[in-house]
């Protein structure tokens, strides 16, 4: 179903044959240990170490093409046409608009070289065991930045016939929370039948504290899962009706997110889909992460982070997308801030408060003539539903509450209204009279999402 279904059932072992070897024999409990966990780590005795190798050096050699050949300023349409294949020992590599998601991955702040270092490092990828309908195959890259997915062919054309209003949809609401796809490929292996994939950015990530997952559709049928034992280590995604009871505890930021959503999934409305999800995890937040007062230097970077930012997708000199701000780019000089004239105008916060409105709030000052003035850029802010972001890996993904760090994504974007669908939304309705079922009009699954966020948020 999604990226992060990594839901194991904890049956009886595979019994290892008495003839293998210790090596195999060894391997055998590793695997066991890792499935536990919803892992496996893809070395040489696994069954698809050969494909994610080939993987891994076809995905070298097509970011090392924009590498060698950076994408236009603005794109054209034969950018989003461009295939291009590039032939290796045992397989072809086919990419498709390669230039439009380089321009999406350099609007975020990820340089081509950190992207390629990641998909092709000597870390073996991990492949996440999920209950998948569609039997999508699911890989994790080492350092559990990048999700890779096997699609059939039907959502890849789907996905690229609609790249170009997504592209735009970012650029207009550089805060979404869609997920960011940053790759299409097809690998064609003598004697086998082709496999698309795509590389998309992880939503729980890092995941190193969240201490729970969930799904959300919106619905009740079928939406409940069993919770790992308590002490287990088992990752388990849980569903809506796991979720009964508990909130998102935003405070400041919640009508940021309550808008952010109603923009985004009328977007998808808009593509005619249904059945996507909204991802959810959580982790506490350490006793100085909590309510601590801000200083000065963090929240410029943070602005920085905000609204100060790379290029957009479509045209290089438009600042949309943000992107992440090092840690020594900390500093931002007055010039920067307000054009010049000497005056920083962005109020810091008061009372330990998360300043996600602090823009909203803050005085502006007279611009130099010729300058972005910051009645423009506050307009521009508030138009395109932007908050401040927090200073965090993957910050497009991570709304901080009072007292949790949540990572919220929308993701399974692929599932087009289509007759069949229509049929088994009647069908549906036989079999589960008077409950709310997930195959619904887009219309209707667009504004159950947005109440279920209303209702489950404070």
């Amino acid at each position: 179903m999604s990226q992060t279904e990594m839901e194991m059932s904890v049956g009886p072992a595979g019994v290892t044959r008495r003839t293998g070897t210790l090596k195999r024999t060894m391997w055998g409990g590793l695997r066991q240990q890792w499935k536990l966990l919803g892992l496996f780590e893809i070395d040489q005795q696994h069954e698809f170490y050969s494909l994610t190798s080939m993987m891994k050096e076809g995905l070298s050699a097509a970011v090392q093409t924009t590498i060698d050949n950076p994408p236009p300023d603005e794109l054209s349409e034969d950018d989003y046409r461009l295939e291009v294949t590039q032939i290796h020992k045992d397989f072809k590599m086919e990419t498709f608009a390669g230039p439009v998601f380089s321009s999406l991955r350099r609007s975020l702040g990820m340089t081509e070289k950190e992207y390629q270092h990641s998909l092709s490092s000597d870390g073996s990828y991990l492949q996440f065991i999920s209950n998948s309908k569609s039997k999508a195959d699911f890989f994790l890259t080492n350092d559990k930045c990048f999700f890779l997915k096997t699609q059939n062919k039907r959502e890849v054309k789907f996905l690229l016939s609609n790249l170009r209003i997504y592209m735009e949809h970012l650029e207009k609401y550089p805060h979404s929370l869609l997920v960011k796809f940053l790759g299409v490929h097809r690998i064609n292996i003598s004697h086998r039948r082709k496999k698309y994939f795509i590389v998309m950015q992880s939503v729980f990530y890092p995941d190193d504290r969240i201490n729970a997952r969930y799904d959300i559709k919106g619905c009740e049928v079928s939406r409940w899962t069993d919770p790992a034992p308590e002490g287990s280590q088992v990752i388990v995604v849980l569903k809506d009706l796991n979720f009964k009871g508990q909130y998102i505890t935003l405070d400041q930021q919640r009508p940021w997110l309550l808008r952010q959503v109603e923009i985004d999934t009328s977007f998808l409305q808009r593509l005619n889909v249904l059945d996507y999800s909204l991802l959810v995890g959580h982790q506490p937040l350490h006793q100085d992460e909590r309510h601590q007062g801000l200083s000065f230097a963090t929240l410029i970077m943070r602005t920085k982070k905000s609204v100060i930012t790379g290029s957009s997708p479509t045209h290089a000199g438009m600042p949309t997308v943000p992107g992440v701000v090092p840690e020594e780019d900390s500093t931002l000089s007055v010039s920067e801030m307000d054009g010049g004239t000497g005056s920083c105008s962005v109020a810091e916060s008061r009372g330990g408060s998360d300043p996600g409105s602090a823009l909203s709030g803050r005085t502006f000052t007279e611009q130099p003539a010729g300058s972005v003035t910051d009645s423009m850029v506050l307009r521009d802010f508030q138009a395109q539903n932007r908050r401040l972001l927090p200073n965090f890996k993957n910050p497009l993904h991570v709304i901080d509450g009072p007292e949790h760090r949540y990572f919220v994504g929308i993701i399974d974007i692929f599932t087009v209204y289509s007759f069949k669908k229509r049929l088994e939304h009647w069908w549906k309705r036989l079999r589960h009279p008077g409950q709310a079922f997930s195959t619904v009009s887009p219309t209707s699954y667009c504004l159950r999402l947005c109440q279920w966020v209303q209702d489950h948020t404070k």
